[in-house]
């Protein structure tokens, strides 16, 4: 697998890690290498969402999430062609759908908000609007809405866009707000179950419905679950 371009002084310091909170970081190609894994195929969309996190970390001045330590609030939303921007965002900070740090507002904008939850701080980082228009009319793009699959893009047409998103300083794609405050109210996790009425399956306490003395999940109770 290619690694990414180190052109310039920022990509050779971030090749080296760095240390937040006595712990070192990994390295920007460290998290490429695990962020590409992740995703499944090189798009320039999600290593715009990993430079878009970790520039988010820097300026709140955090380490990646081992638990609940922070928290993405993503306007990315579905259903349009840069969703993969979030899967970076989540290979930067940490934050995933597994640990419940993570929320979609399902505005479709190429923003999220950051926030420090033991300090109650955040940072808003958003993709300039001029840069998102620019790369929805690259060759990759177009190939994209042929309905070529990201995985099959020739690299010729692939490499110059990704070459760019990797190596262009932030403030020339990135909007990145000072940080403000944020307070932040931990919700306790639930650990009791019961058997649903209806379908027997375990459900934990905090989902579920009572509908004429039954004990019901939302599914056999036709609720719909959390979000859209």
């Amino acid at each position: 697998m290619k690694g990414p371009p180190c052109r310039n002084r920022q990509h050779a310091e971030a090749e080296e890690g760095r240390t937040v909170n006595g712990e070192r970081e990994r390295s920007f190609r460290e998290l490429w290498d695990m962020a590409v894994t992740f995703h499944g195929h090189r798009c320039p969309a999600m290593p715009m969402g990993l430079r878009a996190g970790l520039a988010a970390m820097k300026t709140l001045g955090v380490g990646r999430a081992r638990d609940k330590e922070l928290h993405v609030v993503s306007e990315t939303g579905k259903g349009h062609a840069a969703g993969c921007f979030l899967d970076g965002v989540m290979a930067a900070t940490g934050c995933t759908y597994g640990k419940s740090n993570i929320e979609k507002t399902y505005w479709n904008k190429m923003a999220f908000t950051l926030v420090d939850t033991r300090r109650g701080r955040a940072v808003r980082v958003s993709l300039k609007p001029e840069f998102l228009e620019q790369a929805l009319r690259s060759p990759f793009v177009q190939q994209r809405r042929q309905g070529v699959p990201p995985q099959d893009v020739p690299a010729e047409v692939l490499e110059p866009l990704l070459d760019r998103v990797l190596s262009l300083p932030e403030g020339q794609f990135l909007d990145v707000s000072e940080p403000f405050d944020f307070p932040w109210r931990a919700v306790p996790a639930c650990f009791e179950v019961v058997r649903c009425d209806g379908c027997r399956e375990a459900v934990f306490t905090n989902a579920v419905n009572r509908q004429d003395g039954k004990i019901l999940c939302r599914g056999c109770a036709g609720h719909p679950s959390a979000g859209p």
